[in-house]
């Protein structure tokens, strides 16, 4: 999976980034984007999608990749941003204050998927990058088990969504409690789903 970054090592470049979302579709919590650069000619074996693997997995590689990595970025737009500037303006938004938070600035960042507003820096953007690219991978594992454990601490402070397992994803069991709670703090208003329980004659 360390094809792209070989032959941008080789090329010379130094500081490669990997840069992935997750959470762009949830009804609840927030959009999280994760930015990682490794060391040149590291090499790194059990990277995949984080969709991909189980949750025990993505832990594991995780903490690999943090003892691994040069550095690493993270950064977040909250559900409030979301419903503000919409959810690819707020997923933007993440992304670039993932880069922000690295610590170094990479002379080029692979992006997963269509190019992003990321400001002056260089990006190659390689749609399915989560799949076949190794710093995007490890982007994609860090961005979701830092969101998952988020959501399994916002399903204590606002029980009844499922939250623990949802992750804020719109299951049957979450609808269902929005339907007969309404939406908490965190939900994300402008989604119609969430929305909906707000129409007049409605609960919430």
């Amino acid at each position: 999976m360390f094809a792209r970054e070989l032959e941008l090592w080789e090329g010379g470049a130094r500081l490669v980034a990997g840069l992935d979302e997750v959470g762009r579709g949830p009804l609840a919590g927030p959009v999280f984007a994760a930015c990682v650069v490794f060391p040149p000619g590291l090499t790194l074996e059990g990277l995949a999608d984080s969709k991909a693997i189980s949750a025990r997995r993505r832990e594991t590689l995780a903490a690999v990749i943090f003892r691994k990595a040069l550095a690493v970025g993270l950064g977040a737009a909250s559900p409030a941003e979301i419903d503000h500037i919409n959810i690819l303006k707020a997923t933007h938004l993440a992304m670039r204050r993932a880069l922000a938070s690295l610590g170094l600035r990479p002379e080029i960042v692979l992006v997963d998927g269509l190019a992003a507003a990321l400001g002056d820096v260089a990006q190659v953007p390689i749609v399915g990058g989560d799949a076949t690219c190794a710093s995007i991978a490890a982007a994609s594992i860090i961005a979701k088990v830092t969101r998952d454990s988020l959501m399994r601490s916002l399903s204590e402070l606002f029980p009844g969504y499922g939250f623990e397992r949802n992750k804020g994803y719109g299951t049957r069991e979450h609808l269902a409690a929005l339907s007969q709670m309404g939406p908490s703090p965190v939900h994300r208003r402008s989604f119609s789903p969430v929305a909906a329980p707000l129409l007049p004659g409605m609960v919430g």
